[in-house]
């Protein structure tokens, strides 16, 4: 964990307290809210700011599969979408960079993006790659599963690693208003409450800039047969219906687009406005 960048004090202006959204500052191998007093741990290099007690059923249920199969999740990934879509893992993973609209970004500052459920890494040599020139990026990711964040420094050797922290979407660790971009690719239809992570997504995001959610749904017009069905309903056990939470968006929430980014997994962008 100590190949992860350290937290230092020119990020705890971005960072907030889950439980009460107050600054955080540096007390030794911990993190302290200076609202509450709540301390959160930092451990191996990598800071743990949730409270296990307050991890939803489902979520630790589906931490249990991630934490146990890491090494097998990408690979897993890269052979099972061909089966079942039809389409590669990167003619997935192409749409959703797009949709951060990245070559709207300013060069005058550096600029920040936010990954929530990073998982091992697999769309941050995207972000990076499509990034224009001249754009300067502060990439940010979080992951409940720490089975997960283990592999991220392996996978991305040789790129520029994103500043990671264990956390719970739910109640995101960050100041209001805080990042340029922000997305979630998988995973969210076995969340607790996909609202509340959608909203939190919304909250920390600037007003005005596109946040993407990507997951499972089958395309109605992809004729899947019985066998590719059967397949896509076994990778999504955790999800009697999978499909875009358009019905839990945040109020406020505008330039909604509801599609596909490709046959077995729907793109959902949205921007907010000034938040009080």
């Amino acid at each position: 964990m100590s190949r992860f960048p350290e937290i230092t004090r020119d990020h705890l202006g971005l960072l907030a307290c889950p439980a009460c959204r107050g600054p955080l500052g540096h007390a030794g191998e911990a993190l302290v809210c200076g609202g509450c007093a709540a301390r959160w741990p930092i451990r191996g290099g990598l800071a743990r700011l949730y409270r296990e007690a307050e991890v939803r059923p489902r979520d630790r249920l589906m931490r249990l599969f991630y934490d146990g199969l890491p090494s097998l999740h990408d690979p897993a990934v890269r052979l099972l979408l061909p089966v079942i879509q039809g389409v590669s893992e990167a003619e997935t993973r192409r749409p959703i960079i797009d949709a951060l609209a990245l070559d709207d970004l300013p060069t005058d500052r550096p600029v920040r993006v936010l990954e929530t459920g990073i998982g091992c890494g697999a769309n941050v040599g995207l972000v990076h790659d499509a990034l224009p020139p001249g754009v300067t990026v502060d990439y940010w990711g979080l992951d409940l599963s720490v089975g997960m964040l283990r592999k991220l420094p392996g996978r991305l050797r040789g790129r520029p690693l994103p500043t990671v922290v264990q956390a719970d979407a739910h109640d995101l660790p960050f100041a209001t208003g805080a990042f340029d971009r922000v997305f979630h690719v998988g995973g969210l239809g076995g969340f607790g409450d996909p609202g509340r992570a959608l909203a939190e997504m919304a909250r920390v995001a600037r007003p005005g800039t596109p946040v993407v959610v990507v997951d499972e749904q089958l395309d109605p017009g992809f004729r899947a047969g019985l066998v590719r069905r059967a397949l896509f309903r076994a990778v999504t056990f955790y999800d009697r219906h999978p499909h875009a939470p358009v019905d839990a968006l945040p109020p406020g929430a505008t330039a909604v687009h509801s599609g596909q980014a490709s046959p077995c997994f729907y793109l959902l962008r949205f921007e907010m406005g000034e938040q009080p």
